[in-house]
């Protein structure tokens, strides 16, 4: 009965073998392949290296100004904060580049980035801005709001020859 109706055996083989099956079973097989295939480990990005809390001293503090792609951090009342993700402005050639690995405290007192209002000898005692009247020091504490809020605290400055200061 098969042989009357004109279908044999081999010609329902031939037709599950037909060249478009083949083709569609390859694609098949390619996909799973593309979806299954195993995959190179994700890299994620490096990050800055941690900054750990320490000691600073004037002369410390200087080398982190900014130059040969050094961070920049600059002190206000003894708190050292790093304020590199702000390069443009306390980096080299900002605004405020006078007070990058300084104690800025004096010149954001009065408003001045003038190089008078750093100081000249790193071995002096911290400046205790004892002579500044209300107006200034209420500038000076809104500038310290201000970097304790954008900035991280990175270390405090002493003085040379503190007790706590690193050993040179």
């Amino acid at each position: 009965m098969a042989a009357a109706e004109g279908s044999t055996p081999q010609a329902e083989v031939m037709t599950i073998a037909s060249p478009i099956n083949l083709i569609i079973a390859s694609l098949f097989v390619v996909l799973l392949y593309w979806h299954f295939r195993p995959k190179a480990p994700v890299e994620l990005p490096r990050g800055p290296p941690p900054v750990v809390f320490r000691t600073y001293t004037p002369k410390t503090l200087i080398k982190f100004n900014g130059e040969d792609n050094q961070p920049v951090y600059l002190a206000v009342r003894g708190r050292v904060f790093d304020v590199t993700p702000g390069r443009g402005f306390y980096g080299p050639g900002g605004v405020y580049e006078n007070f990058a690995g300084r104690d800025a405290s004096r010149g954001l007192a009065c408003q001045s980035f003038d190089e008078e209002m750093l100081t000249k000898d790193l071995s002096a005692p911290l400046d205790e801005l004892k002579d500044l009247d209300a107006e200034q020091l209420e500038n000076l504490q809104s500038w310290e709001e201000r970097f304790s809020e954008k900035y991280l605290v990175i270390g405090k400055l002493v003085a040379e020859g503190d007790p706590e200061a690193p050993a040179s």
